[in-house]
């Protein structure tokens, strides 16, 4: 299979304070396949923003290398890891981050111009996205005027407008109420294999995860199968 992620031995510490270290990450290995969706499950606190913030190269680890789709970015500067960021990792957030004063249509269309999409290529492509997963209707209203579930789904297809390679994920259903957050991971997960792309999704709701590929677990600084 084709790789799109590999992590070899990440660490991360962090300073808290006086007098001592707090060991997130710990010599983790980690290897993301093209098409596969993974699950990333661990408590609150035990370091999943912290690996995907890493894997997503928001973040630089004490140790350890990270190759994107066979590239390793290991002290690459800033303009280039800025550049595959924005070419081949989309994100999402368990909070939507949409521009308030933007519409659906515009707040997908807008992370296009920065790859130098043409207006009118980027807005088929948002209105495409937006079809997938079922808020045609939806184009023109701003956030305020949708639903929560309604603004995690147009955050989704936002994440996936520069037709990204990975997908990174933050418990991107964590705050919808269940019903909810069923039917937008329902829309994800179509979003997700329409595309081909792959997947890391961190998620603390084990029915969630058990409808990935596969699943790890991020325990005491480790990460493991389960």
């Amino acid at each position: 299979m084709t790789e799109t992620l590999r992590l070899n031995s990440i660490s991360r510490t962090y300073k808290k304070g006086q007098p001592g270290e707090v060991t997130v990450l710990q010599n983790v290995d980690f290897t993301l396949n093209a098409g596969e969706v993974v699950g990333l499950v661990a408590p609150s606190g035990a370091g999943k923003s912290t690996l995907l913030h890493i894997a997503g190269l928001l973040d630089t680890p004490d140790s350890g290398t990270i190759q994107i789709c066979g590239q390793d970015m290991s002290g690459k500067p800033d303009r280039i890891r800025t550049r595959v960021r924005r070419q081949d990792i989309g994100f999402i957030y368990q909070f939507h981050h949409l521009l308030a004063e933007f519409t659906a249509l515009e707040n997908i269309t807008l992370p296009q111009f920065a790859n130098a999409v043409p207006a009118k290529e980027a807005e088929s492509h948002a209105r495409e996205l937006l079809a997938r997963v079922g808020l045609t209707e939806r184009a023109n209203h701003r956030p305020a005027e949708m639903s929560g579930g309604e603004q995690q789904r147009v955050a989704f297809c936002r994440a996936l407008a520069n037709r990204p390679r990975i997908l990174l994920a933050d418990e991107p259903t964590g705050n919808l109420d269940p019903a909810t957050s069923d039917t937008v991971f329902e829309a994800l997960m179509e979003l997700v294999r329409a595309t081909g792309l792959s997947a890391l999704i961190a998620t603390h709701n084990m029915a969630l995860a058990d409808r990935m590929d596969r699943k790890v677990r991020l325990e005491n600084g480790a990460l493991v199968d389960i």
